[in-house]
């Protein structure tokens, strides 16, 4: 190779970096904005702040629907600064039609978030309580609605006195609530809201959703003549409570209907848990005792009072909590004997006539005060009936104080006495009359009779407990024309006193 021509070469070889850096230097980096959704870069635009504003004038339909004044990007959207020399701009309206069929656009406004309580299933499991989000435009929305689904459980004039501090003393007898609050933990969190979402915008419609679980309408229900609240209720699987609830210009249980009226049928699915924390002084009557004397020179069929009962009285101090309006927990503090009662003596004989009867007598026919009352202390915590979709197949008696006697209803042979995950340690005793008489979450190892054994009415059965799925200290009592749960079918034991 000639001299010529090696220099030649060499002179390129140090030209071609003077060259490219010569370009480099003179050429000017842009400031551009790459677009992410979802994670996938979707390209690059000029402006973030110009593709912000062509978002938000191309739906004003959003804004018209929910009166607010802007609309922002999705928030799976993400616009990043890019310094380049190089690339493809697109234009806001590319951008835009690539995202508006995929993800939601967002407004201002505020989520909530509700943590579910535990429950349990119908094996007596566990359930982990979900949380929920709920979306609202204003936080008053949601405080309102709050605030008007407690006083769904409790009365406005309860309500108000304890929000403004005006409740009156306790004098001899009455009420006060002492707390009232949300067992929920709710967060609230100022945020950009997706439109796909529900967003409540009026208390109305978050308090409908707050107690039923949705804003649908509920079934409704033509009054016809001679129908009640407590039959209405009761024939539609529902509470009395529940009822009023979703009737509100119905004041109480006793409102007289209307022919032709329509009421609605809610069923209540609480998505918060209201509770109520009272003190509470009331006067208790106390039931007399029965005392049988026999005469040997009368018939069977003699019975003459020797001396009548007299109920007695005290007064009784208890703490109680609600949640949702149910009780859940009564606990006695103290009780004051005003009246002792007195003692009723029934002479009855005992001589028999002679007879050439063979047949039977048959089933005795229950009237009402044949059940003697089966607890200590009279405090009905829960009645019978439909509450929230579920029968609620006896009466819970409370009060009376962990470990008090269960007494048995009725004279009759011990038919049950076992352990169920929801009823905890009961017994189930069989009367001479074909009834069934159920005495649930007793204490435990508080069950002083065995399968078989022949018990008398006021008897001690057992005490008083919380075993099973029960929140506090109580007696749940049944009656029933069969077997509990294997064919027979609960009733009122209410009306049988």
């Amino acid at each position: 190779m000639s001299k010529r021509k090696e220099l030649l070469i060499i002179l390129l070889i140090l030209i071609v970096p003077v060259v490219t850096g010569f370009t480099k230097a003179n050429s000017s980096p842009k400031t551009v904005y790459r677009v992410y959704l979802k994670g996938q870069s979707l390209g690059t635009i000029e402006s973030k702040k110009s593709f912000e504003n062509y978002i938000d004038k191309k739906q004003e339909e959003i804004k018209k629907k929910y009166n607010v004044k802007k609309v922002y990007a999705p928030v799976d959207l993400d616009i990043v600064k890019e310094i380049t020399f190089e690339g493809t701009i697109k234009s806001n309206e590319e951008i835009y039609n690539e995202i508006k069929d995929i993800s939601p656009f967002t407004i201002n406004g505020y989520t909530i978030k509700i943590k579910g309580l535990d429950s349990k299933d119908s094996e007596g499991k566990t359930i982990k309580g979900t949380t929920q989000k709920i979306y609202v435009l204003e936080k008053s929305t949601f405080t309102t609605a709050v605030e008007k689904t407690a006083k769904s459980f409790i009365t406005q004039e309860a309500y108000e006195a304890y929000a403004n501090d005006t409740q009156k003393e306790i004098v001899d007898t009455g009420t006060i609530i002492e707390n009232i609050y949300i067992k929920n933990k709710i967060t609230i969190k100022k945020d950009k809201i997706p439109v796909d979402k529900t967003i409540y915008t009026t208390e109305e419609d978050l308090s409908k959703y707050l107690l039923f679980g949705t804003t649908e309408a509920q079934a409704t229900y033509t009054i016809q003549d001679g129908d009640t609240i407590p039959d209405v209720a009761f024939n539609n699987k529902i509470s009395i409570e529940e009822f009023l609830i979703a009737n509100p210009n119905l004041q109480g249980e006793n409102s007289l209907l209307s022919p032709g009226q329509i009421v609605t049928l809610g069923i209540l699915k609480p998505q918060i848990s209201v509770v109520e924390e009272d003190h509470v002084v009331k006067d208790e009557e106390q039931n007399y005792a029965t005392k049988t004397e026999e005469d040997p020179n009368q018939y069977t069929n003699y019975s003459v009072v020797k001396q009548a009962g007299m109920k007695g009285l005290n007064r009784v101090t208890q703490k109680i909590q609600k949640v949702n309006g149910e009780t859940v927990s009564l606990v006695g503090i103290s009780q004051e004997v005003l009246k002792e009662p007195v003692e009723e003596i029934v002479v009855k004989g005992t001589k028999k006539r002679e007879s050439s009867w063979s047949g039977g007598y048959g089933d005795l026919i229950v009237t009402k005060g044949m059940f003697g009352w089966p607890a200590t202390c009279s405090t009905i915590s829960s009645p019978f009936g439909w509450r929230w979709g579920a029968l609620h197949d006896g009466t819970d008696i409370a009060g009376c104080g962990y470990g008090s006697n269960i007494f048995a209803a009725e004279s009759g042979e011990v038919y049950t006495v076992s352990y169920k995950y929801d009823n905890g340690q009961y017994i189930v005793i069989k009367h001479d009359n074909g009834y069934y008489t159920m005495y649930a979450h007793l204490c435990s190892g508080c069950t002083y009779v065995k399968v078989g054994d022949r018990v008398q009415r006021g008897q001690p059965i057992g005490g008083m407990g919380q075993t099973g799925y029960a929140t506090g200290v109580h007696l749940h009592f049944s009656i029933w024309t069969g077997p509990p749960y294997y064919g027979g079918r609960a009733l009122n034991p209410m009306s049988f006193y």
